[in-house]
């Protein structure tokens, strides 16, 4: 029954798999199998034991097959069965094949009516098969019996659907004759995951069991229902011939004579039975196999390549040498360096599209967060107290120095703590970073802890001579206020140092920030809203749309502060807001704006591009505080005293000129300092010092210990490449000259139904009255049908021909066979 072509095939792919079986690499590439699928009690078993040749499958009503039994099918010269679960013990006795598949399932999951999705694996190995693996699975049930589960159903469908996915594998959908046809399961399931029909055969089976009156011819001609591989109709034999020990080879012949003594299904006697679907598949797997290997070398190739590598330097690797271990120590500790410099400074080679490295998140601190702490404070009530404490008893005339440089001197003293908090930021970074790097160490956990010990204890000394540097310099600022900075406005132009404030960090009108935000409008007010937001020196305004084209409203900057607002405890979105100081409305009738981003890094950018427009954050002190004090200050702000005013405001304007330019200054120096002392210093350390202190702990040979997952994973490695190496090899043998049968062109499927585990398209199926088969009266419009096209009955012989180059396989010479083509 099987052509010489498969024959060629068979052997050589048989020792693929042994190869790739060897490394479990099987599972990755799947080899050629049948999974038949069908309803309960629709003759699958019966189907897959006819292809074996022998009665060793579980029988009986109901669910007979609760777990999948998967099928190897090996030529041998003796006749016997294995079990994976029973590694070594050989079963000559089929029946013994049999008790065993049953009390493993009952093993499992006992005597009751459930199903398991764990296989099991039986190898045959006998003269009379093919070596093909075929797989048995749970008929397709409707209603729970017994101690079954409610979702029984959906259970077996997805199991099935787990293994009709494959898409090397060939779907028989059985169906027996005396159900609707239009109504099988397994033909909607195929339908599913082979909607073009390319791999799906439907058989036919119970022919004998049909009312008196009724056929399956036109189903079997594919005029009725059509699929693009066509029906093959099989008797199988009935309860009663298995209860009577009727052996296969006896059934096979009564099933002949059914067929030939049928009025209805003589004419086609040679294109049903048994015998002719074991054709139809052996030339099927043929071609398949010829199909799948070209795509499977290169599979194989892509992995040889890719191991190789890493392969070539275990191989080189010995653990137990010295000098090896010396090697690897000095290539791991310079790659280290590598990494961590390529995150620190950037690199267009493996560009991370999904997070910010360390070297992007220190940049982002440098330029967004820190520039955000550094927020001009409101001193107007310091100033106040600041003058009247100098003046004391006396009134007086001319505003005193001694204020200007006591709250300046105070200012300056707060830089400390956003200094502070820029610096432990920076250090959280490298130390995450450092931790990234580190973890490509972890096939030697010894090296990685000390080296993980060394570089933070390292960037901790680091940060703290940063953080006195950084107190130096602020120290240095607080010895001595310049009055004469050419950037300093001076006394004497206080005026125009007051109109110039208002125009402090803006440059024109150019655009600073652009963007979606959520406008909170309240439920009352039409909700959420979200607007592109467009931020310029001089306004913010907002359009519908990014493309700019229409403007729903632009908002002055002046007199605007910005506030923080709480994030909802149902809400996803971070939330600002703006307000006028001088408590008008900001937009319509709202004197307060609330803005949502989707992120805290967009909240983060915001807030630092509105800082740069001249919009700050409102002054954190409670209203309590600017009326009265337990001290009994008083409100100094409501003081209506003319001449103080003019001095608070005096002051005020030299304090802001001044700060502006200790705030340039800091910005200009934290970023370069901290560069300079830490960064740099730790990737210096790293590439130069980092050796030199594990040699000094003096157990370089403990340091490079591998560690066990290590060890099994360079096992493996090696043993992967061999197999890969062996398989290519196996390949490179295959003569693919065998005859192939073309795949007839399609037909309308359309009357299969796709089915994905909706309940309202489980119907249960009804006897195939004459009444269908004449009309076809499935309860839908009738559907004009093409024939599927029958192949021509001569034998073909094609010429050993080379593959193509493209698909890596070259026929060998005197291998080309010739094989009937058989129809569909």
């Amino acid at each position: 029954m099987g052509n010489s072509g498969m024959e060629e095939l068979i052997p050589l792919v048989n020792r693929l798999q042994d190869a790739l079986s060897s490394v479990g690499e099987s599972s990755s590439f799947h080899l050629p199998q049948i999974v038949v699928v069908g309803g309960q009690s629709a003759g699958k078993t019966s189907v897959l034991e006819n292809f074996v040749g022998r009665d060793f499958l579980p029988r009986g009503s109901g669910i007979v097959t609760r777990r999948p039994l998967i099928l190897q099918l090996h030529i041998a010269n003796t006749e016997y069965g294995e079990f994976l679960h029973c590694k070594g013990k050989k079963f000559t006795d089929f029946d013994e094949i049999r008790k065993e598949i049953e009390a493993e399932t009952s093993r499992l999951i006992g005597s009751k009516k459930g199903i398991s999705p764990v296989p099991i694996n039986l190898r045959i190995h006998s003269p009379h098969v093919l070596n093909l693996t075929l797989v048995d699975l749970p008929g397709i049930t409707k209603v729970p019996v017994g101690d079954q589960p409610a979702d029984i159903e959906y259970q077996i469908r997805d199991m099935i659907m787990q293994y009709i996915c494959n898409e090397n594998c060939l779907i028989l959908a059985v169906t027996p004759a005396n159900t609707d046809l239009a109504n099988s399961d397994a033909l909607k399931l195929a339908k599913d995951v082979d909607p073009q029909g390319q791999r799906t055969i439907g058989v036919i089976t119970k022919l004998d069991l049909m009312d008196d009156g009724t056929d399956a011819r036109e189903i079997l001609e594919n005029r009725l229902l059509p699929l693009r591989r066509g029906y093959i109709g099989v008797v199988n034999r009935s309860q009663k011939d298995i209860d009577g020990k009727k052996d296969i080879k006896a059934a096979l012949l009564a099933e002949k004579k059914f067929i030939l003594s049928h009025p209805s299904y003589k004419h086609m006697a040679e294109t049903m039975g048994t015998p002719y679907l074991q054709k139809i598949l052996n030339q099927q797997l043929t071609n398949h196999i010829r199909e799948t290997l070209p795509a499977f070398r290169s599979h194989l190739q892509g992995q040889f390549l890719a191991l190789k590598k890493e392969a070539e330097e275990y191989r080189q690797y010995s653990p137990a040498d010295p000098a090896r271990r010396t090697k690897t120590l000095l290539q791991l500790v310079q790659r280290l360096a590598v990494d961590f410099e390529k995150l620190i400074e950037g690199s267009g080679d493996k560009v991370d599209t999904v997070n910010l490295s360390g070297g992007a998140k220190i940049n982002r601190i440098f330029h967004e967060r820190f520039p955000y702490e550094l927020v001009k404070m409101q001193m107007r009530r310091e100033i106040n107290y600041a003058i009247r404490n100098i003046h004391g008893v006396r009134t007086g005339l001319f505003t005193p120095d001694m204020a200007f440089e006591a709250i300046v001197k105070k200012q300056i003293s707060r830089l400390k703590g956003p200094c502070m908090k820029l610096i432990g930021m920076v250090g959280q970074e490298l130390t995450t970073t450092v931790y990234q790097c580190i973890n490509k160490l972890s096939s030697f956990p010894k090296l990685r802890d000390e080296t993980e010990k060394i570089v933070t204890t390292e960037i901790h000394e680091q940060e703290s001579k940063c953080r006195e540097q950084v107190l130096l310099l602020i120290d240095i600022q607080l010895a001595y206020i310049n009055t004469k900075h050419e950037d300093f406005i001076g006394f004497t132009n206080t005026q125009q140092m007051k109109d110039q404030s208002n125009k402090t960090g803006k440059a024109g009108n150019q655009v600073i920030h652009k963007g979606w935000l959520t406008i909170n409008m309240g439920i009352m007010k039409g909700g959420a809203k979200e607007f592109w937001f467009i931020l310029s020196a001089e306004s913010l305004s907002w359009f519908k749309d990014d493309e700019e084209k229409e403007k729903k409203y632009m908002l002055p900057l002046d007199n605007l502060r910005l506030r923080d607002v709480e994030k909802g405890f149902m809400s996803s979105k971070f939330v600002f807001a703006v307000f006028n100081t001088e408590s008008r409305n900001v937009y319509k009738d709202y004197k307060c704006l609330e803005l949502a981003c989707n992120s805290q890094e967009e909240l983060d950018s915001w807030k630092a591009s509105l800082l740069r427009a001249g919009v700050y954050p409102e002054k954190s002190v409670s209203n309590q505080q600017f009326l009265a004090d337990k001290h009994g200050n008083g409100a100094p702000e409501n003081f209506t005293d003319p001449q103080l005013e003019r001095q608070v405001e005096t002051i005020r304007s030299l304090v802001d000129s001044y700060m502006s330019i200790i705030h340039k200054t800091i910005r200009d120096l934290m970023p370069k300092t901290i560069m300079h002392l830490m960064i740099n210093s730790v990737k210096e350390f790293i590439s130069s010092e980092l050796l030199a202190q594990l040699y000094a702990l003096g157990e370089c040979s403990v340091l490079m210990d591998e560690s066990p997952e290590q060890q099994k994973h360079r096992e493996e490695v090696l043993r992967k490449h061999a197999a890969l190496k062996e398989a290519l090899a196996v390949i490179g043998e295959i003569s693919t000259s065998t005859c192939t049968t073309p795949l007839p062109p399609p037909v309308d499927s359309s009357w299969i139904k796709s089915s994905r585990y909706k309940r309202d398209h489980l119907r249960i199926s009804s006897p195939l009255s004459p009444k269908l088969a004449n009309n076809s009266s499935t309860g839908a419009k009738q559907v004009s049908r093409s024939h599927a096209p029958r192949a021509p009955r001569v034998p073909t012989p094609i010429a050993s021909t080379a593959f193509p180059s493209t698909d890596g396989l070259q026929q060998l010479p005197g291998h080309s066979t010739h094989v009937p083509i058989v129809p569909r």
